[in-house]
């Protein structure tokens, strides 16, 4: 009777967990693919987002014609949230997905090899990890230009230095496993081992962090945007709008609300997914 009891009580947390876990991956998929669907169609969607009326200003939300009211040069604020979406999440998705290669080829590399290869890149990756990533971003905008894809460009290189280093974690925590042994014992190519038997073990991580990365890439990238790197005044972005709109916290909220919940909203999403990705993947695993 005892252990039946004791057996009711144990079992009940855990369904509870993996239908919140369920709950938490249907909501935050839900929500980050609606935002990549508006990134991707954002401009056909909201064609006139930068369409100006000098002569109606910023008005509030609620004006006729206008849900969240227009900045100070008249622009409809809806209009430009759905069209600034795509330079808000293009860039991030670019920058997750270029560090994550960077990261597969030469945290694999890194971890199986080793030696001076290793060694090389362990040095390299301290030095980019060290770097102040907005301190660097204004720098090269000022030697090279604040180009959009210039600053895309600069912040895989320093995103990578992470996912070469978890990559290399994982690998080198796969290649002491008997398969591994089984492999080299047969003589089979090492770049086979790598990426055709180590690397699938070792993907689930990389997809987690690849989530996180570009959760941390959105917030990133449009800090540098209100800061006036990377996107030129006046176009459609969620950082751009959180700068236009400081100005009008009084006359028109939305301007700068609007742009900030979309941030936070999208990234704290593409977080939780990751989280709950890798708690599947664990369960999965038995961990």
């Amino acid at each position: 009777m005892t252990a039946t009891t004791t057996t009711a009580i144990v079992l009940q947390p855990v369904g509870t967990a993996v239908r919140g876990g369920r709950a938490m991956l249907v909501i935050t998929s839900t929500i980050v693919v609606a935002a990549l669907l508006l990134a991707a169609f954002g401009s056909f969607i909201a064609p006139d987002a930068l369409s100006q009326d000098i002569l109606l200003g910023a008005t509030p939300p609620g004006t006729p014609g206008h849900v969240l009211g227009t900045d100070e040069l008249g622009r409809d604020v809806l209009q430009l949230l759905v069209a600034g979406s795509g330079s808000a999440l293009a860039g991030p998705l670019v920058i997750a997905l270029g560090s994550m290669l960077l990261g597969i080829v030469v945290g694999t590399l890194s971890g199986y090899v080793q030696g001076l290869f290793d060694f090389v890149m362990g040095r390299v990756t301290d030095l980019l990890l060290a770097l102040p990533v907005v301190v660097v971003a204004i720098v090269i905008a000022g030697l090279f230009g604040s180009s959009y894809w210039v600053t895309v460009a600069m912040l895989v290189v320093l995103f990578a230095p992470s996912d070469i280093r978890l990559v290399r974690a994982a690998v080198i925590e796969q290649t002491a496993r008997p398969y591994i042994e089984s492999a080299r014992m047969l003589r089979l190519n090492p770049l086979r081992i790598m990426f055709r038997h180590v690397l699938p073990n070792v993907s689930p991580i990389i997809v987690t962090n690849a989530l996180v990365n570009m959760a941390i890439a959105i917030v990133a990238l449009s800090s540098l945007s209100f800061l006036g790197v990377g996107v030129a005044p006046g176009s459609a972005d969620w950082g751009r709008q959180l700068d236009d709109g400081r100005a009008l916290l009084l006359s028109n909220p939305a301007a700068s609300l609007a742009p900030a919940i979309a941030i936070v909203v999208v990234a704290c999403a593409i977080n939780l997914l990751g989280d709950a990705l890798a708690a599947r993947a664990d369960a999965r695993r038995g961990v």
